[in-house]
């Protein structure tokens, strides 16, 4: 089931809409990274190139999964 959030980024709020899994992945990303989960959203908003910051958020997670594997 996709749910509504919402973040501080660039001191303004902005929401994006996710499956749980995906939440919880970035969640996981950020941990790791020993970042703020709105920073690690603020990064993959700025590295984007076009779409909206949930399926960018969603290709980042894709992404992270895909390098994990390959390191494998």
């Amino acid at each position: 089931m996709i749910r509504k959030y919402s973040a501080t980024l660039h001191g303004h709020r902005t929401s994006f809409s996710l499956e749980e899994p995906f939440y919880e992945a970035l969640k996981a990303l950020a941990e790791a990274r020993a970042i703020p989960l709105a920073a690690l959203i603020a990064e993959i908003d700025d590295a984007r190139q076009g779409g909206n910051l949930s399926s960018a958020l969603r290709l980042h997670v894709l992404q992270a999964l895909q390098a994990a594997k390959a390191a494998h």
